[in-house]
């Protein structure tokens, strides 16, 4: 299996009253890679990552994970499935501290997200996890710090640890560098990278000096189809690639 990929769509369309946003969309997600969705503005790549995450129900087609069909499936019964959408549910409370913020999440694996009343001493058990995700994700110096005094790269992180709390076996990043500094960008590029060992992660990003950096593969959409799709090297050479950007404004 080692040829197999893990998130498959089939000819995945989506109609806004009359306006095709996306339109037979094949996208297959190899195991264990880094594939990128990118596109102009106006390309539909955010409704087709929506699709997949399931914040929005296809028109047409099909949404396989593992070879199952997702297409009907909620987002919270997916995410238990090992797909998780990062930020979907990694609230970070900016009152509590890096630590508090990883138990949380931790709790929740362990349905006990509600017990708030319980003594310190029964979180113990969750704490080594809880330190191994913050340190996993570069921000152990921070562990007592409240999570709302955080820089906005270092609060990315730290959503990226609570995520990873659900041990998910594949991550969606939503314009992960959005708002970002240039080392902020940087840490969380090495972040991805890390993070990307032994999962999968498909991720809408428009930095494209990241994806070049960080993608195996890369799907391009114009207008809600596919235009190209393969390596930066591939499509950056590719003229109607470079026709779509160069033609929108979008560099």
């Amino acid at each position: 299996m080692g040829d197999d990929f893990i998130v498959e769509t089939r000819s995945l369309t989506k109609e806004f009253k009359g306006f095709v946003a996306v339109s037979d969309v094949n996208l297959r997600v190899r195991r264990h890679t880094i594939h990128a969705l990118i596109g102009p503005n106006g390309a539909g790549k955010t409704t087709c990552f929506n699709l997949v995450t399931k914040f929005l129900t296809p028109s047409r087609g099909q949404i396989l994970f593992n070879g199952r069909d997702i297409t009907q499936t909620e987002p919270a019964a997916i995410a238990r499935q090992g797909m998780v959408r990062s930020f979907q549910i990694s609230a970070v409370f900016g009152h509590l501290s890096v630590m508090e913020n990883v138990r949380v999440a931790l709790q929740r694996v362990q349905g006990t997200s509600f017990h708030f009343w319980r003594s310190g001493a029964c979180l113990d058990s969750l704490n080594q996890r809880a330190e191994e995700l913050i340190e996993a994700v570069g921000i152990g110096q921070y562990r007592d710090t409240p999570a709302g005094e955080l820089s906005y790269g270092r609060k990315r992180a730290l959503e990226i640890a609570t995520t990873l709390a659900l041990d998910p076996e594949m991550l969606l990043l939503d314009e992960p560098m959005a708002g970002m500094g240039t080392e902020d960008v940087k840490r969380t590029a090495e972040l991805i990278r890390r993070v990307a060992a032994n999962r999968t992660i498909l991720m809408v990003e428009h930095n494209l000096s990241v994806v070049a950096d960080l993608s195996d593969t890369i799907t391009v959409l114009k207008l809600g189809h596919v235009l190209a799709e393969g390596s930066y090297a591939e499509i950056s050479g590719n003229p109607e690639v470079i026709e779509a950007y160069m033609g929108s404004g979008h560099a």
